[in-house]
């Protein structure tokens, strides 16, 4: 029998996943083995039998490395080692995926996730002796050891293409417009999405700022002539009070939201410019991959099947200096990668004259 691989999409979706599960596919395919794609993230290993599907080199024609999302499915629910049940109630079920990993008879598995899944997978494969190697993915970039992860480049170019559009109904109108982006507690994609986009303001959690800062910037655009400025917020920013903006949902969790809109608001009251705000939200998970995010997620996908083949494994394919690299997961997990505030970006940034707000 062929030996098998297990493949798992795990947390948030972002755009490059299925470049990376069909380089997966292809490379052990040439090595002769088998690849099982488990279904839902760990939800699908909760199941008797778990949701599996073989997967084959010709379930992957030149279209679904276009597409967004992910063929397989993902859940950023439900932590195993302390599940919500139906009458309330939390239980481990960590033994339960671990068991049905077994079953499946896998050699080893390889995880597609960022930080949060890796720390459950991780915790999961020590516990059951599973082998486990890891691919990152997230749009917010903040994955320590790696330069890149699967997704950023792709949210950047949405974010930067909503500064594009919004460019020209701001100048119309002679109005001040803000986006809001994600980027969880990183401002990863406002700083890059800003410069590329020429924004006049760049808000990001990592550099606290000061109203009357943006407003002289706005007062010096226009001042120069221009009836118009482009402001970009990351979601994580916090208002004036030091507090996060976020809204509670009917399920009870807390999710970011809201913070373009105070900052819209603080603008008009400083200025008196007519604001206008657009939240992009999940709009920057989606869309083809670019072509960048298709070229590091097949990299990615044939470095972990390799990594496998070698026997190495507890490690994380990573992005440095221009080649594919492995690092610890555990490493990895712990070197949380916000916005060095004295980045090569963050200098371009204050040297082209846009404002981070704290000057």
């Amino acid at each position: 029998m062929k030996k098998r691989i297990g493949i798992l999409t795990s947390g948030g979706d972002c755009a490059g996943l299925n470049a990376a599960i069909r380089a997966a596919v292809h490379r052990a395919d040439l090595l002769g083995w088998e690849v099982v794609g488990i279904l839902d993230g760990t939800a699908g290993l909760l199941f008797d039998p778990p949701q599996v599907r073989v997967l084959h080199p010709n379930d992957f024609d030149n279209n679904v490395m276009r597409m967004g999302g992910t063929i397989l499915g993902t859940t950023n629910k439900g932590n195993p080692f302390d599940y919500p049940m139906p009458d309330g109630s939390r239980k481990d079920r960590s033994e339960e995926i671990i068991t049905n990993l077994k079953t499946l008879g896998v050699e080893a598995i390889i995880g597609i996730g960022g930080d949060g899944s890796f720390a459950i997978l991780r915790k999961l494969a020590m516990q059951g002796g599973i082998r486990m190697v890891g691919i990152p993915k997230t749009i917010d970039n903040d994955i320590g050891e790696t330069e890149a992860s699967i997704g950023f480049d792709t949210a950047v170019a949405v974010a930067t293409e909503a500064l594009d559009r919004l460019q020209p109904t701001a100048a119309s109108h002679d109005r001040v417009m803000v986006l809001e982006v994600m980027g969880r507690d990183a401002g990863h994609i406002a700083l890059s999405a800003g410069i590329a986009g020429g924004a006049d303001v760049i808000l990001i959690p990592e550099i606290p700022y000061r109203i009357n800062s943006i407003a002289k910037k706005i007062q010096a655009v226009k001042e120069g002539g221009r009836n118009f400025a482009l402001v970009v917020v990351s979601e994580a920013v916090k208002t004036l009070d030091g507090e996060s903006a976020q809204m509670e949902f009917s399920d009870g969790q807390k999710r970011y939201g809201g913070i373009g809109h105070y900052v819209g608001e603080q603008i008009f009251k400083a200025t008196g410019s007519e604001t206008r705000v657009t939240v992009l939200g999940h709009v920057q998970r989606g869309s083809q991959p670019t072509y960048n995010d298709r070229l590091l997620a097949s990299a990615f996908g044939v470095r972990a099947v390799d990594l496998i083949s070698q026997g190495k494994f507890d490690r994380m394919v990573a992005w440095k200096n221009r080649q594919i690299v492995d690092v610890p997961i555990e490493t990895a997990i712990a070197a949380y990668q916000a916005v060095d505030t004295n980045n090569t970006l963050v200098h371009t940034a204050r040297a082209l004259g846009i404002s981070l707000g704290d000057e």
